[in-house]
């Protein structure tokens, strides 16, 4: 029997605050040594502008094992679908047994925030009180709902190319989370108020300059996935104390690295740790106020194992989803 798990089941089962938890765990585990994760296959797809990503991996301190398949499609929005689509399958460790399915396009969104939930507790300022997104889509949804959740936030910002999309953003999270967002209309003013930027686009070039960047600002870069994409100046990152998702893939794949690598304006001694070395306090977080702090995320399947894992343990006890015999 296996249990399928809707979007609304997902988000029934898994509440932003146990996601966050559930992100640090894994990334104490993947910083360990302690999570099989190969570097995920990409597919591309040229004819249909699109890419699809096929991400497995196992925790084994937790024992748990997953695979994700998701795929980008460029052109969908003007399809009037989502940009992202995914599927998650959870196999029993123990046996090899496929025993759940969910959707994992909510799931993605769910833990990529989640991230930078625990990576804004981390290291961004305790009297942090203002956001900014860069990027009106679902990704930006969890992005200021994971800031939410772990910073005291008073009011926010956002900015997106789109600007009927940034309108029924401000409009929904404003709802949705009891505070102020306001359309910013342009990358400058959202930027420079803000104590916590999170970028989640498809951008290839940067989306905010360098010079707007004040002070004490923490920064979740999740957008650029790419060699060839770009988020975040190069001059904030060269500035900046860089903190990596997990170094091999982040090397492998993160534009927003890899571009100041290449041109020498950096090496890669300037990242100063993973996620996990400073959620197991094997590395210090944030040095003084006044220091800007850069999560850099690709996005790594021990992020979709830990949140299938747990999600599936709660709809377990909840009675959530349908099972069904194959």
């Amino acid at each position: 029997m296996i249990r399928f798990l809707s979007r609304e089941d997902v988000r029934q089962a898994l509440p932003m605050a146990e996601a966050i938890e559930a992100m640090k765990a894994a990334f104490v585990q993947l910083s360990a040594g302690q999570a099989d994760v190969p570097l995920r296959v990409t597919l591309q797809v040229p004819r249909h502008n699109g890419v699809t990503l096929f991400m497995p991996a196992y925790l084994s301190a937790d024992d748990q094992m997953a695979i994700k398949i998701v795929s980008v499609f460029n052109d969908n929005p003007a399809k009037e679908l989502p940009l992202i689509h995914a599927l998650v399958v959870v196999v029993d460790a123990t046996t090899g047994e496929p025993i759940a399915v969910m959707d994992g396009t909510y799931l993605t969104a769910l833990r990529t925030g989640a991230v930078s939930g625990a990576a804004t507790d981390l290291l961004a300022r305790q009297d942090a009180r203002t956001a900014a997104v860069f990027g009106a889509g679902v990704q930006g949804r969890t992005q200021l709902e994971a800031v939410c959740a772990v910073r005291p936030i008073q009011k926010a910002w956002v900015y997106d190319v789109v600007a009927e999309q940034a309108a029924a953003y401000a409009t929904e999270m404003s709802e949705r989370l009891s505070l102020p967002v306001k359309v910013a209309s342009t990358p400058s003013e959202a930027a420079r108020q803000a104590d916590v930027i999170c970028t989640a686009t498809t951008s290839t070039s940067p989306v905010f300059d360098d010079a707007d960047v004040r002070p004490g600002t923490h920064i979740n870069a999740v957008g650029a996935y790419t060699p060839q994409m770009q988020e975040v100046p190069v001059e904030t990152v060269v500035r900046a104390k860089v903190v990596i998702d997990h170094r091999e893939a982040s090397l492998a794949e993160a534009g927003d690295l890899l571009i100041p690598l290449q041109q020498g304006r950096m090496t890669e001694e300037h990242i100063h740790a993973e996620l996990g070395e400073i959620a197991a306090e094997l590395k210090p977080g944030r040095a003084s106020s006044d220091e800007v702090t850069l999560f850099k995320s690709v996005g790594v399947a021990v992020q979709d194992v830990a949140a299938a894992s747990a999600a599936l343990d709660a709809a377990q006890r909840m009675g959530l989803g349908a099972k069904v015999a194959l």
